[in-house]
């Protein structure tokens, strides 16, 4: 791109690169982050002629784009519920699919009772930190093996001022709990299949295999969890899981197998099953 060129000629050469649905959102959301502006300054600023340093660092915006980076990773944040989440390579981009699991799980936790809520494999936080902000009684666990991914959650708590009532604890899935028993348990666990296709399409590329990925079938971790999930839930305390379109049957399955009662698949927009839930009845011992 010429290096003395107004903003709206920055915009419209950008869009036709990226070539996609979503080409002039992207373009004004990279080209606000370039400029360190908010994205409303462009309109009032159309004419405005970037330094040169500023017009090479959208330039370079738009071919990582154009490569698939994803936005998420570009901007450096990705809105989340009512939350806006710092995220990086190093942790799973939170989506709106997720959103349908938290969404029931507030659904189950009081909002006038103290509670204590463990999210595994939290990520970038998004889950533990959006049950924190809903529900200001309740003490929240995150969990993940990856230290980075921690490190990451940890910043966004700091951020949203959610240190207090926010724990982080590194480990695989329950191992991190220790002894500690929850009346909730929640987790987006990896639930691809090693040969899965979508691996090799869009922001999947770029996006941590381990937070993708679970074995021949994609349901590894689910078992992993689905097992050790008693050992670490109060009586009556409830277990949601998100996994693929498919694999609602099989996770029913292992739930009820598992001695989880009010077994049941929650549906997405789509009508897809993608968050199954069963509740633990059995007293602690």
């Amino acid at each position: 791109m010429p290096q003395m060129t107004d903003l709206r000629t920055l915009l419209a050469t950008a869009r036709v690169q990226l070539a996609s649905d979503e080409a002039a959102l992207e373009a004004e959301l990279l080209l606000a982050v370039a400029l360190g502006q908010p994205r409303s300054w462009l309109y009032a600023h159309a004419d405005a002629v970037p330094a040169a340093d500023t017009a090479a660092r959208f330039a370079e915006l738009i071919a990582r784009r154009t490569a698939g980076e994803p936005v998420a990773y570009l901007l450096g944040r990705r809105g989340f519920w009512t939350l806006d989440l710092q995220v990086g390579p190093e942790c799973l981009i939170p989506r709106p699919e997720t959103e349908l699991l938290l969404e029931h799980a507030l659904l189950r936790l009081p909002q006038d009772v103290p509670v204590r809520v463990a999210d595994l494999g939290t990520g970038s936080g998004a889950l533990a930190l959006a049950v924190a902000s809903e529900r200001p009684l309740a003490e929240v666990w995150a969990s993940d093996v990856s230290a980075a991914a921690l490190e990451c959650a940890r910043a966004n708590a700091q951020r949203l001022g959610l240190t207090r009532r926010v724990h982080f604890a590194e480990g695989d899935w329950c191992v991190a709990l220790g002894a500690e028993r929850y009346a909730m348990l929640v987790s987006n666990p990896p639930y691809l299949a090693e040969d899965d296709e979508h691996l090799q399409q869009g922001d999947l590329r770029f996006e941590p295999r381990m937070a993708l990925v679970s074995g021949a079938e994609g349901l590894d971790a689910l078992r992993v969890i689905i097992a050790a999930a008693p050992d670490h839930l109060e009586p009556r305390g409830w277990l949601l899981l998100e996994h693929g379109a498919g694999q609602g049957p099989p996770v029913r399955a292992l739930l009820g197998a598992r001695g989880f009662v009010e077994v049941h698949s929650l549906r997405d927009l789509q009508a897809h099953e993608r968050v199954s839930l069963g509740r633990w009845m059995q007293p602690a011992s």
